[in-house]
């Protein structure tokens, strides 16, 4: 099936993602390359060191660089809670009806 019919009328990205059976993956990318951008952004903001934050967070500077990295899937969800408290900001989850 090409793009256009894919994206033609009535269809939509997420139908394609599911279509191909990688729309649970790449929601989850998505939403671990939104939170990194989010702590970057407080860190900017702040004016808040690589360096500043592992030690707010009681870790390594390497493990701030994989918890920034984008494209680090594995990144433990307490490790983001902890950032986000070392940033001013409160992290919140949730489940919602699919």
């Amino acid at each position: 099936m090409s793009a256009n019919q894919h994206f033609g009328f009535g269809s939509s990205f997420e139908d394609f993602l599911k279509e191909e059976g990688i729309y649970d993956e790449a929601t989850f990318h998505a939403i671990k390359r939104v939170l990194s951008w989010q702590i970057e952004e407080a860190m900017k903001e702040q004016g808040i060191t690589k360096s500043e934050l592992a030690r707010r967070m009681h870790t390594s500077r390497p493990q701030v660089t994989r918890l920034l990295d984008p494209k680090n899937d594995k990144v433990q969800l307490e490790t983001v809670q902890r950032a986000a408290t070392a940033v001013g900001r409160k992290l919140k989850v949730e489940l919602v009806a699919a």
